[in-house]
């Protein structure tokens, strides 16, 4: 079962980087769990809602942002219901040239038949 739990993770992460580059909102919402948390360095934040979500990122991406990629998104551990993925994180400006990259921990869970995530610890800058 837990193969299920992993591939259904993995699915999240693919969907979520797709929307994101596509800055469709209705997809990259649907690839989170609210409320959401992310820990960078010491600082959690929290979105209770998904008003905000995509705006916040675009605030901390930065002018330059291009777009994002997946490096690395390596299962960690992994239960019937909640999968920790360690993953490399890319982004890119409109060249194709690495703004920043840094490694996070993501843990996606499923709740009321819904896998998506619910938290990442990141040591991104920003």
């Amino acid at each position: 079962m837990t193969k299920v739990a992993e591939n259904a993770a993995i699915e999240v992460m693919e969907n979520h980087i797709d929307a994101l580059n596509n800055l469709d909102e209705e997809r990259l919402i649907k690839t989170l769990h609210f409320p959401h948390y992310r820990l960078a360095g010491t600082r959690l934040t929290c979105w209770h809602t998904s008003e905000r979500y995509l705006a916040d990122f675009r605030e901390r991406a930065g002018d330059r942002w291009a777009s994002s990629r997946w490096n690395k998104l390596d299962v960690q551990r992994s239960s019937n219901e909640k999968v920790h993925l360690l993953v490399e994180v890319i982004r890119l400006d409109n060249y194709d040239k690495v703004i920043t990259s840094f490694e996070s921990l993501w843990v996606i869970t499923q709740q009321e038949q819904k896998w998506a995530a619910l938290f990442r610890s990141s040591f991104a800058e920003s």
